[in-house]
């Protein structure tokens, strides 16, 4: 007989719950409520969500695109993820690439070229698809910041008059002393500038027969020597404003000078240069013959052991202490050498500048008697000086442009291009803490620039004479 659902008590299984009668909602077995929460990563209640106490990460919710991995994983059994073989799959990728490589491989010394110590630029690309400003982003990682060029001023910061400084390419009027005070010869006297005070001192005068051709300071900056017309070289105490000795030897003008410790050396229009010795009586200690025509320039190295002289003969000739006959002889300018300049941060290495027919800066190795290279200024060079506290040297020209140009060594481009003079810049010198330069010129003038950096801050601009602009007169 088929019994009555409505009136037949249901037999209690051991599995159910016993619930208060006054709570009013369905049954639920152990059995049911064990595997709900065992597979709580897979199930989700339609009334509310069921929270744990870890982190159990999604792929649902990661952003493989970042690390440009696909977000389906080939290890699925029937439609569900195999969690341990994802993982292990997205950390190999991660890690190695691509190509994973096996045991054998790094037993055999595989190197993968993969992620490792790496950034990939495609990463760098993802995170910058949204540039700020709207601005062109170069990908991958960007560059260090350029160093901007140091700043030099293209106006000179004090003028000297110097009326009747003479417009002659051979000569060499001008020097700077250790002490300094700046020496110019204009025309048969001596004027000494001091750029400490401003003070002006005539030191000679030679007479209405003789002209003043150069003039170069001793290394102490108490002594100067004076070349002459008449080919004799004089040396005064300017501390007590005496002649205190004349030297002849020459037959012709004297348009160059250079010192070496107690020697000084003169060249003159007569072809020879003289090796004078101050300690001894004698005018001088030897006589050096190779050039053919005027010597217009003569530099002592650093060291004082090699003498480099130019003529209008175009030849560069280098000498040592003792020879009478040049050592080296370099002879590729097509004109007058007058330029010469020995750079104190590289032994053996001579910078020389051709007139107008040649118009070219050459450097030179004397140690290996070599031709380093050549530099076109499409000007005369007139002079030329390194810097003692960077690796730069100035050049002043002539025909036609009439320019002061900052070079950077070895690269040879341009810092700065000075213009100011209206006729040749024949004249140059430094001050003693080689920051400053002043230039001289056929307009008579003598105008200074700050173009170096101090020894101290080679960035820092030089404030030497920045209270003290204005144009006044050297006589």
């Amino acid at each position: 007989m088929e019994e009555d659902e409505s009136t037949t008590p249901k037999k209690k299984s051991d599995s159910q719950l016993n619930l208060p009668p006054s709570m009013n909602r369905p049954t639920v077995s152990l059995e049911s409520r064990i595997n709900r929460l065992i597979d709580s990563n897979h199930y989700h209640s339609p009334s509310k969500p069921i929270y744990s106490d870890r982190f159990i990460p999604s792929r649902s919710g990661s952003n493989f695109a970042l690390f440009d991995l696909a977000s389906s994983s080939p290890n699925k059994k029937d439609g569900k993820e195999d969690g341990a073989g994802s993982y292990a799959s997205l950390l190999k990728t991660a890690l190695f690439g691509p190509v994973t490589p096996e045991k054998s491989d790094v037993v055999n010394g595989f190197s993968p070229s993969g992620n490792i110590f790496r950034f990939k630029t495609e990463t760098q690309r993802s995170l910058n698809l949204y540039p700020p400003f709207d601005s062109d982003v170069v990908t991958g990682v960007s560059p260090s910041p350029v160093k901007s060029p140091r700043k030099i001023l293209r106006s000179p910061y004090k003028v000297l008059d110097a009326p009747a400084l003479q417009d002659d390419f051979y000569l060499n009027l001008v020097d700077w002393s250790a002490q300094n005070v700046l020496a110019v010869g204009l025309g048969n006297c001596v004027y000494l500038w001091n750029a400490c005070s401003s003070k002006v001192t005539k030191l000679c005068d030679l007479g209405v027969d003789e002209t003043v051709c150069s003039v170069g300071w001793a290394l102490r900056g108490t002594h100067l020597a004076i070349g002459t017309s008449s080919g004799t070289v004089q040396i005064w105490d300017v501390l007590r404003c005496k002649n205190i000795r004349t030297m002849e030897g020459h037959r012709l003008r004297v348009g160059a000078l250079a010192w070496s410790s107690s020697i000084l050396s003169s060249g003159s229009r007569d072809k020879s240069i003289l090796q004078r010795d101050i300690r001894t009586q004698e005018d001088h200690v030897s006589k050096l013959k190779g050039h053919k025509s005027e010597i217009c320039g003569l530099k002592w190295s650093s060291d004082n052991r090699e003498l480099a002289s130019g003529g209008n003969d175009n030849k560069l000739f280098v000498w040592n202490q003792h020879s009478t006959q040049p050592v080296l002889r370099f002879c590729e300018h097509a004109a007058a050498v007058k330029a010469i300049a020995w750079s104190p941060h590289h032994f053996g290495l001579l910078a020389s500048g051709g007139g107008t027919a040649d118009r070219c800066i050459r450097f030179w190795n004397t140690t290996t008697n070599t031709h380093l290279n050549c530099v076109d200024t499409n000007s005369q060079v007139c002079n030329l000086v390194w810097s003692k506290n960077v690796n730069e040297l100035v050049s002043t020209h002539g025909y036609s442009q009439n320019q002061i140009i900052v070079w950077k060594y070895p690269t040879m481009s341009k810092l700065a291009t000075l213009t100011g003079h209206s006729y040749r810049v024949l004249y140059l010198a430094v001050s003693p803490d080689g920051q400053t330069i002043v230039t001289g010129a056929g307009d008579e003038t003598l105008r200074f620039w700050n173009v170096f950096p101090s020894p101290k801050s080679q960035s820092r601009e030089s404030e030497i004479g920045a209270l003290s602009f204005g144009r006044t007169t050297i006589r």
